[in-house]
């Protein structure tokens, strides 16, 4: 299994292109079921969970092109992808696929509306809280389906089609506004969606199921309005960039000075995270090239953050500040309010010399640690992050075990931080 070698101590300097979203390149795949024609996605990222969406998809008849490089692309450019389903041959998403990402789960609102069945595996995925797909299920039942667990499947059925409805998610759920949202696409009647998901990801789906013929308006405010219609047909659409990646790099240079543009970053994604790093004492530039990251000689300072959803601060750039605070002038406070197991990176951020202390939903981080390099074990997708951003100003040597979380959302980690003078390398363990 792979693990990244990191010698600490080296500034960043230099461009950073940021990818398309992980969080919206999968929705934006899982749309392709709900029409018979061919819909292309620019600037998909290359990931491990994109490639395994791949493979979910085509289990139920989707075609997947990508189109060849063109003159002037670089190795960092997002890919361009046609997918189809002209026709759906299976309707039945398995155990052995879909436990291997939380995600895929999300096919049963598609394939509902348009086949009128399914059967779906529960999910499995990273284990940073239970994250149950109630609110799905209830919503899909809201929308007049049929859905019983049997045998650890989702078996849902709506013989005359799904039915407009209002529904009011418990609580906010980007993952199941994603699905009723796709599912009441191909609906009779009009649904309402209370208490969405405001994330710019939900917008992002949104905007293409708009240009693939939807009728939704409401993306992005906490009531969405989706008229359904018969048929939806295929269409073009860019993926957003990746808001994670962007907070991620920025802390990544707040931790070791120096001065880095974040090509294709937009501010709007993240302004909430954007202000704390400001707080921080780091500084940052919107220019139209993208996000310009500087902190050149300035202390860090100690700042509180609570996660909460969009546009509050992003759960998953906790970590990554996290060990941003290890290096701060004072004691920080970070409160998780999104999932209850997310401070699995505090005893591997401890293993580098952190002093953190835990107090339920709470971690109190005492800054200026000298953190030093060791052996470490990613738990989940942003904990390793977090280890390879603190890992470059430990002093010595630091190894990441466990790094295919790095590549189910980071698009060549290793040599964006490379290509800013970092020491980094991947090895075979």
């Amino acid at each position: 299994m792979d693990a990244i070698r990191i010698v600490g101590g080296a500034e960043l300097n230099g461009v950073i292109p940021i990818s398309g979203a992980k969080n919206a390149a999968l929705p934006l795949m899982i749309a392709s079921l709900l029409t018979d024609e061919e819909l292309v996605l620019e600037n998909l990222p290359r990931l491990r969970d994109v490639q395994q969406l791949q493979q979910i998809l085509s289990n139920h008849g989707v075609s997947y092109m990508i189109e060849g490089k063109r003159p002037g692309q670089g190795s960092m450019d997002g890919q361009i992808v046609h997918l189809r389903a002209k026709e759906i041959i299976d309707t039945k998403a398995p155990y052995e696929l879909v436990s291997k990402m939380r995600a895929s789960f999300w096919v049963i609102g598609p394939l509902l509306a348009r086949m009128k069945e399914c059967r779906v595996s529960l999910p499995g995925g990273c284990a940073i809280g239970t994250r149950p797909v109630d609110f799905f299920i209830d919503g899909l039942k809201a929308l007049g389906a049929q859905i019983d667990i049997e045998r650890g499947y989702a078996v849902a059925s709506a013989p005359d089609g799904l039915q407009g409805a209002t529904f009011e998610f418990p609580k906010i759920s980007v993952g199941a506004t994603h699905t009723l949202m796709m599912a009441a696409s191909l609906a009779n009647g009009v649904t309402t969606l209370k208490n969405s998901a405001q994330e710019p990801e939900v917008t992002d789906l949104a905007n293409c199921l708009i240009a693939m013929g939807a009728k939704i308006s409401g993306a992005g405010t906490d009531t969405i309005t989706i008229e359904g219609v018969e048929k939806l047909h295929g269409a073009r659409h860019s993926v957003l960039p990746d808001r994670i990646e962007t907070g991620t790099y920025a802390m990544a240079v707040a931790m070791t000075g120096g001065e880095v543009m974040l090509k294709g970053a937009r501010a709007d994604l993240l302004q909430s995270a954007l202000d704390v790093l400001e707080q921080t004492g780091t500084h940052i530039t919107v220019t139209n090239e993208g996000i310009r990251v500087a902190r050149n000689g300035t202390a860090l300072k100690a700042v509180d953050v609570t996660t909460d959803p969009f546009p509050g601060f992003p759960t998953d750039l906790q970590a990554q500040f996290m060990a941003l605070m290890t290096r701060a002038e004072g004691t920080s406070t970070i409160t998780e309010t999104i999932f209850e197991n997310r401070f699995m990176h505090v005893q591997e951020l401890a293993r580098l010399g952190a002093s953190i202390s835990l107090d339920g939903q709470k971690a109190h981080v005492e800054g200026g640690s000298e953190l030093k390099g060791a052996q470490v074990m990613a738990t989940d997708l942003r904990a390793s992050v977090s280890l390879v951003i603190a890992g470059l100003v430990a002093e010595g040597e630091t190894k990441v075990n466990r790094v295919y979380h790095l590549d189910r959302g980071f698009e060549r980690l290793e040599d964006k931080l490379t290509a800013c003078g970092a020491t980094i390398e991947r090895i075979s363990a």
